[in-house]
């Protein structure tokens, strides 16, 4: 089965003529696009796991973390109970928290506000 595309021309600018006779291209308003809600993914303080294992399971699931910065979060969470992982779209934070959760982390997501 083929399927014939029909090319259909895309006008962005109109010209119009003003009263001097030259034409003038008005632009067509541009469409505003809204960015993505994003979400926090927190790791919970854990009391089961060596620290040693928090971060270097935080650097396998998130590779932009760095040693410091996953150390920084093992910490955070340690010490106040919760630690921020990462702000980031919907569906890499719901990887981030569900593969944490499979390798034995307590993590949960929160809108960014």
């Amino acid at each position: 089965m083929t399927s014939t595309a029909i090319a259909q021309p895309i006008a962005t600018q109109t010209p119009s003529r003003e009263s001097g006779g030259a034409a003038v291209m008005e632009k067509a308003p541009e469409r505003v696009r809204k960015p993505s809600p994003r979400y926090k993914v927190l790791l919970h303080n854990d009391p089961v796991n060596t620290m040693e294992y928090v971060v270097t399971t935080l650097r396998q699931v998130v590779p932009s973390l760095s040693e410091q910065d996953a150390i920084a979060v093992m910490l955070e969470a340690h010490n106040t109970g919760v630690g921020l992982v990462i702000v980031c779209d919907l569906e890499p934070a719901e990887f981030y928290c569900e593969t944490l959760k499979a390798k034995g982390l307590s993590s949960s997501l929160e809108p960014e506000t």
